[in-house]
């Protein structure tokens, strides 16, 4: 999710509902029989960026400082979801922790317990309440990666402190990726970070949210592109909704890919629509994915493959 961007338009909330009502009529046997065949799954494509959430508020509370009224739209659970991304050939995802639920992880956990091999995770946890241990315990239930965050703290010093260096040297140790949402302002202390955890496998979000109040700065490019000197770094090209001209088809971001393209290589870029919020105000998942599939001049189908389904399963999948 790209914070505090957007408000919900009428037109927005009539799709949700239409989104909804094809979720009510979307046939989930196809879903099920997929989940028995593994095979099936490695052959769609991979969306390395959603979040869900359920209107049931009783078995699955919001976290305290949230109302339903934060909850835009009301309901998106995985059915929903579905309904958008399989039509499009998307048979894998991974899913991003709500922020309306806090530290309870429980209903994406279920959600992966519900469509196994058809999710993988990536939570939040409290960093300063044993993190090393809650991460291990996380990791066993099938969490790959866990999304941290500036939240309000100097952006020289948030990654500063015992509960983030024990995270950082849990992740080395497990293989659990630090997924970053951050702006650009904060990737000289991911720089540091990886400097001084160089095992640490790293995630940055949507771009690092460059390009998201319209202008896409070539200082900022940079700075993420000379972040691929860490080798374990790899970067989430999405949330195309909310960045530079935030207008389909996207190909004002073409550039921004093609660079980091050359930085990081194909094995380290991963599509991602940031779901449902690149379903909303007119955008549509099928745009979103092809700008990859059909509007990048510059790559053939190998890099094609990595970027939608190789990079995010060998993350998040493997």
């Amino acid at each position: 999710m790209i914070q505090d961007l957007r408000r919900p338009t009428r037109r927005a909330a009539l799709q949700a509902g239409a989104a909804s009502l094809a979720a009510l009529t979307f046939d989930m046997q196809p879903l099920r029989s997929a989940e028995k065949n593994a095979d099936d799954l490695k052959k769609g494509y991979i969306d390395a960026h959603v979040h869900v959430w359920t209107p049931d508020t009783d078995r699955y509370p919001l976290a305290k400082g949230f109302t339903k009224a934060d909850m835009k739209p009301p309901s998106f659970t995985p059915e929903e979801l579905m309904a958008h991304a399989k039509p499009c050939g998307v048979t894998r995802i991974v899913l991003i922790q709500m922020s309306f639920y806090g530290y309870d992880n429980s209903y994406m956990l279920d959600t992966m317990k519900r469509f196994s091999g058809v999710f993988s995770g990536v939570a939040v946890i409290d960093e300063e309440d044993r993190p090393a241990e809650r991460m291990r315990e996380l990791k066993k239930q099938g969490v790959r990666g866990f999304r941290i965050r500036p939240a309000g703290r100097p952006v020289d010093r948030w990654l500063d402190g015992t509960g983030m260096a024990a995270m950082w040297k849990c992740g080395a140790e497990e293989g659990l990726r630090m997924c970053h949402l951050i702006d650009a302002d904060s990737l000289p202390a991911v720089d540091r970070m990886c400097r001084k955890f160089p095992d640490t496998p790293v995630v940055i979000d949507h771009f690092a949210r460059i390009g998201v109040d319209g202008q896409i700065r070539d200082a900022d490019a940079k700075r993420l592109a000379d972040l691929a000197r860490h080798k374990h770094v790899t970067v989430k090209i999405s949330a195309y909704y909310a960045l530079g001209k935030k207008k389909m088809p996207y190909t004002d971001l073409a550039p921004m890919i093609r660079r980091l393209l050359d930085a990081y290589g194909r094995e380290r870029l991963m599509w991602a629509t940031d779901c449902p919020y690149q379903v909303q105000e007119g955008h549509t998942y099928a745009a979103s994915i092809d700008l990859v599939r059909e509007k990048l001049a510059f790559i053939n189908d190998e890099d094609r493959d990595w970027l939608l389904r190789r990079t995010a399963e060998k993350v998040f999948f493997a």
